[in-house]
């Protein structure tokens, strides 16, 4: 560290005899970005990087401790490390959005699953945090990773965000840092892999919905544009295959689990069967994001878009049991599909209903 870095951040120098400095300018480095160059700031020798990541793909990161000084300059950004990296667009991340600084999104962890960020699906105090940034000075920041934990600290003793569940695989992988938007300055990265490290942080508090869909089964993915109509096109379920997939902790199923999306490709279904002793009306109760087509035994129940600035402005696109829907169900078995769209920020769904009596919900 130099002399400029503030006090504060002397707290983390003294690091095991294993942690490994990587300079910038190491050509170890593999850097992408819409612009980027090494040059010294405010006395320190430093990444500039513009929109672009820079990874050690050599590392094999698993547990231990990632360090790195990090100087934004205020603006709409999204600038952090990500770690355990088992190809680009999967392995974890953390970032944080200085423009937001004070604010309860000031921050961000999310898992990336087949090149998708779910911000919109992990978000409130298990996965962000109210801070408040320096502009143009040094920020220190570490990450304490231990199997499926982690601490962040920012200029502290004491962790400011704790994960409780990191969601990608437990095993090794690239570690690095990245942006987008606003440009951002990187400085002093080094790690340490250890198996010997301690998390300290508490999880926040989880509730369960009452009459939560724990397991949906998932389709192929297809064009969006292909649901037309107040009928299901009823080749869309020819020849299609299904995998079953259970929901996290707070209830929703993130889709990018299964597979990503593509041009003409940003659309899965994620089916129930539900089976009814006799003809009967259930509520669903129900969240998703971006868009979601709800299908009862093929006929066109709901559309709706909870994208992210589809309703005003400042409208995040976040995923919550904010819907309800009456289902008139027929007396035996019963197909309701969800069929939800993406573009991105998190690709999800989930549902409660909570009157079971007489139903049977599979998967």
């Amino acid at each position: 560290m130099t002399k400029h870095i503030i006090p504060a951040i002397l707290l983390f120098l003294p690091l095991s005899a294993t942690a490994e400095s990587v300079p910038f300018s190491d050509p170890r480095w593999e850097i992408t970005g819409a612009e980027s160059k090494i040059e010294t700031i405010a006395g320190t020798e430093a990444l500039f990087l513009r929109n672009g990541t820079a990874f050690l793909k050599d590392a094999e990161f698993h547990n231990g401790i990632i360090e790195f000084d990090i100087r934004t300059t205020g603006e709409r950004g999204f600038s952090g490390a990500f770690f355990r990296f088992t190809s680009p667009g999967n392995g974890e991340d953390f970032y944080i959005r200085p423009h937001q600084s004070g604010k309860e999104d000031a921050n961000q962890y999310t898992p990336v699953f087949n090149g998708l960020t779910a911000w919109q699906l992990y978000f409130g105090p298990a996965f962000s945090t109210p801070l408040s940034y320096r502009v143009n000075q040094w920020m220190h920041i570490k990450i304490v990773v231990l199997e499926k934990r982690a601490d962040v600290y920012l200029d502290s003793e004491e962790p400011v965000l704790h994960i409780a569940e990191l969601k990608q695989a437990n095993v090794a992988g690239w570690i690095g840092v990245d942006t987008g938007f606003a440009p951002v300055h990187f400085a002093n990265f080094s790690y340490q892999k250890s198996d010997d490290v301690e998390i300290v942080g508490n999880p926040a508090e989880m509730k369960t919905p009452a009459g939560l869909v724990k397991t949906w089964a998932v389709s192929k993915t297809f064009d969006e544009k292909r649901l037309t109509g107040p009928k299901l096109p009823p080749e869309l379920l020819t020849d299609q295959t299904w995998q079953s997939l259970p929901v996290e902790d707070r209830g929703y199923a993130n889709l990018a689990r299964v597979q990503g999306i593509a041009a003409g490709a940003n659309t899965a279904f994620a089916r129930l069967t539900l089976t009814a002793a006799k003809a009967s009306v259930k509520n669903i109760s129900f969240g998703y994001s971006d868009r979601v087509k709800v299908y009862l035994n093929g006929t066109l129940l709901y559309a709706g878009n909870n994208g992210y600035m589809s309703r005003d402005y400042r409208y995040l696109g976040t995923v919550g049991l904010f819907d309800q829907l009456a289902l008139d169900l027929n007396a035996g078995s019963n197909e309701l599909l969800f069929a939800v769209s993406e573009s991105f920020g998190g690709w999800g769904i989930m549902a409660a209903i909570e009157d079971r009596k007489g139903l049977v919900v599979t998967p």
